[in-house]
Formats: C-alpha cells, sequence, structure tokens
C-alpha cells in the first residue's frame, strides 16, 4: 500500500476504513460528487511544486526565471497556481496564449514556441505584448517582421538543434540532429546575424530543448556547451525535460540534483550576468494528480482484463509514448497477493490500455480504481474518440473539493455543428 501512496499526490493517506484520500478528499465521496472518470489535482503539491522550482534556482543563479511548460497541463486554473508563484508561462499555440492571459500572467512573462506558428498565432503574441517568440527558422522570422508595427520591437530567442539524444521514447526527443524544431548551429547563426540587423526585432539570447522524461540531469546539461558556443547573449533558455515518477521502478533527479547539474555547466560555459530561463512541465505537474476511474466490467481467461469507464479518451500517453503507469483499487490499495490484470479503456481499440500487467486487490465491478501521476498531458490530449465526454478537473485541498473543469455534456459534443 506504502508503494502506491509514493506515487500519488503528496499527502495522500487511507482513511481508517482503507478508502483513499487525496488532498484530505475521500476519493469515493468525489466520485460520488462529481462522477467518474475524474481527474483530481492536489492543489497544495502544485504550489510546492512551483514554489520549489523557483527557490532551488534562484539560489543557484539569482538572474533567472522559470517558465512552466503549459503543454503539459494547460489548465486555466493549473497556469494560475504558477502565476500566483511568480512564474512565466511557456505557452505553443493561441489557445494556450488566451488561456495564460485568463489566468493573469504578466504578458512580458510569456514565452511562445512552435516550430509552425501560424500568421494568426504571431499576430496575438504581438499585440498582447508577448514577452519572447522563440523563432524556430526563417519563416518566423518573416512574418514577425511582416506583422510588428512600425516603430515596434519584439523580443525574441533562436532555438538552436543541441545535437544531444537522450534516453527516451523516440517521440519526445527534440534535441537530437533531425528534430523537426530548431535549427542546427550554423544555420541558427545565420539567423541571428539576419535577426541582429532587423529593426523590428530584439535579438535577446537562443534557446534548447532536448526532450521530455529524461530521468538523469547530465543529457539536460549537455545542452548548455552548444548554445553557448553561438556567442554572448542577454538570455539562455536551457528548456526543460525533467521526468517524473510514473512507476516504483523510475528514480528521476531531484529538483536540486538537476539544477546543481545543470547550473555547473552554465557556471561552466555562460556569462555570469545573463539571464537563465527553465521551461519545466512534466516534472512540474504529473505527480500532483490521479484520475479515478470506476469498473465497468471483468473478463477472465487467458488474460484478466478490468475495464472502465475511461481509456485514451483521457490518457493517450500508453497509446503514444508506451508510457507506464500503476493502479490500485481505491479502498484496497494494498495488492501484495493481489491478481494481476491488464486494465483497459472502453475506447474501441486494442491499443486502448491504461496498464498492462498490474497487481490488483480483488478488483470487483464498480470498483473505483486510481491512476497515479495524469497530471502532465493527459488534460492536453484528451479527446472526443467514441462520442467520449472529455473528464472535469477538480481541485483539492484541505478537504475541500474546487471544480475547476466542468465534464463535457452531450450537447456540447454538437455544438460545433452547423447543420
Amino acid at each position: 500500500m506504502s508503494e502506491l501512496l509514493d506515487l500519488l499526490p503528496p499527502g495522500s493517506a487511507t482513511d481508517a476504513d482503507g478508502m483513499l484520500i487525496i488532498g484530505g478528499c475521500r476519493v469515493d465521496d468525489l466520485a460520488a460528487e462529481f462522477g467518474t472518470p475524474v481527474m483530481l489535482v492536489a492543489e497544495e503539491a502544485l504550489r510546492d511544486r512551483a514554489r520549489e522550482y523557483a527557490a532551488e534556482l534562484t539560489s543557484r543563479w539569482p538572474n533567472s526565471r522559470v517558465v512552466f511548460a503549459s503543454k503539459a497541463f494547460p489548465c486555466t486554473a493549473v497556469q494560475r497556481v504558477m502565476v500566483q508563484r511568480g512564474l512565466g508561462l511557456d505557452v505553443a499555440g493561441g489557445g494556450e496564449i488566451l488561456a495564460a492571459l485568463k489566468a493573469g500572467v504578466d504578458p512580458a512573462l510569456i514565452v511562445l514556441h512552435g516550430n509552425a506558428k501560424t500568421t494568426e498565432e504571431i499576430t496575438m503574441a504581438v499585440e498582447n505584448g508577448v514577452g519572447l517568440v522563440v523563432v524556430d527558422g526563417p519563416d518566423d522570422v518573416d512574418r514577425l517582421e511582416r506583422i510588428v508595427p512600425d516603430g515596434g520591437a519584439q523580443d525574441v530567442l533562436v532555438r538552436v538543434i543541441p545535437g544531444v539524444t537522450a534516453d527516451t521514447h523516440a517521440h519526445v526527443l527534440t534535441g537530437h540532429e533531425g528534430s523537426k524544431f530548431g535549427l542546427a548551429p550554423a544555420d541558427a547563426s545565420a539567423l541571428i546575424r539576419r535577426i541582429d540587423h532587423s529593426p523590428r526585432l530584439g535579438m535577446r539570447g537562443v534557446h534548447a530543448h532536448v526532450g521530455s522524461q529524461i530521468l538523469q540531469a547530465e543529457p539536460l546539461a549537455a545542452a548548455v556547451a552548444p548554445l553557448a558556443a553561438l556567442g554572448t547573449f542577454d538570455i539562455y533558455d536551457l528548456g526543460g525535460g525533467l521526468g517524473a515518477r510514473y512507476t516504483w521502478a523510475d528514480q528521476p533527479p531531484t529538483v536540486a540534483d538537476y539544477l546543481d547539474v545543470l547550473i555547473a555547466a552554465a557556471r561552466e560555459h555562460l556569462p555570469t550576468d545573463a539571464e537563465i530561463i527553465i521551461e519545466p512541465g512534466r516534472s512540474m505537474v504529473a505527480t500532483s494528480a490521479a484520475t479515478i476511474y470506476r469498473v465497468i466490467t471483468i473478463k477472465r481467461g487467458h488474460t484478466t482484463f478490468v475495464a472502465v469507464d475511461g481509456g485514451m479518451g483521457d490518457n493517450l500517453e500508453v497509446a503514444l509514448f508506451d508510457q507506464r503507469f500503476e493502479a490500485g483499487i481505491a479502498n484496497r490499495l494494498d495488492a501484495s497477493d493481489g491478481e494481476v490484470v491488464t486494465v483497459v479503456g472502453r475506447h474501441c481499440e486494442s491499443g486502448d490500455i491504461l496498464v498492462d500487467g498490474v497487481s490488483l486487490n480483488a478488483p470487483r465491478v464498480d470498483d473505483l480504481l486510481a491512476v497515479p501521476a495524469t497530471g502532465a498531458y493527459c488534460y492536453t490530449m484528451s479527446n472526443n474518440y467514441n462520442g467520449n465526454r472529455r473528464i472535469p478537473v477538480v481541485f483539492v485541498a484541505n478537504g475541500t473539493p474546487s471544480l475547476v473543469v466542468r465534464r463535457e455534456t452531450w450537447d456540447d459534443l454538437a455544438a460545433r455543428d452547423v447543420s
């Protein structure tokens, strides 16, 4: 039981009858009030993580900034927590720009990314005073020079391919040679020279990102030297990428250990008066949330399938990235003598698997199933496959739940129809 609690949001516990408690709330009470599936976010854990990142970075490099990678959990309420803790927001599209502004962020603290930004998105960024636009290639510069008005100036960073290949899934590698993101160093140098002569753009610095769900600090630090080799700038954005703990086997570095390695590389290669930006996403939010499902049916045979009322409509991480999750029956977390099953979803795909080969304690129809570490990318990639209604998000703190995103309705599914 203690092992699964270690994967659930910090502060999770069990009640006297064994029922899981998150944020001081019994999950059976939450399931009764909000239905299932439901994503629960331990609000204090989220705040503590943001506070930890900011404190650990500034203690090592005072001229620095933590910018939350919103794509990991682009929920306005989550972004608002980051803003309240003084963090900036990294956005990767028009909808994330609008959500960031709704969350109350100072536009000067927004960093816009994207390998194929549209004219509409760049216009939104310029008109709303987004602080930094990360240009991914010459076409971004072409659009910016057309959009920025006479007498105006838009600060930019140039995204560089650092040539670092980390040990993670190929689909979330971004810093290797041949990446669709950014420019090889020689091409980046040419674009930097062009921007230096642009009357509408301010060349502020360079950016690199190695990938996502990286469980060692060294590959993340290896991107520093290639950025330094491009010259002296005001800003060096070192990206994010630190992994989160999804399973008992995962042992990602602590924030302190990660930053020890990253900032050691910065001290070796970067100007001491430069500003450093980091962009944590997954490691900021993954373990602050858990998703609660209801068991709908059980089939025993060659494989025991435990099917729940959600699946790849609310968690695409397994199908897209082979991400491993764990699970437990909410009022019987201890599965030391449990039954090994495959937890599957309700969608019409054989690949709709949530957890393959997990021990559950006497699973039964109508049980509540808890899946930890769903705070990163599950909300982001939720979808309406098979007419699925996207699930609600509930903040829980000190025994009080707060609905921050409602469940979609049947009417919502037809809202865009015009005939």
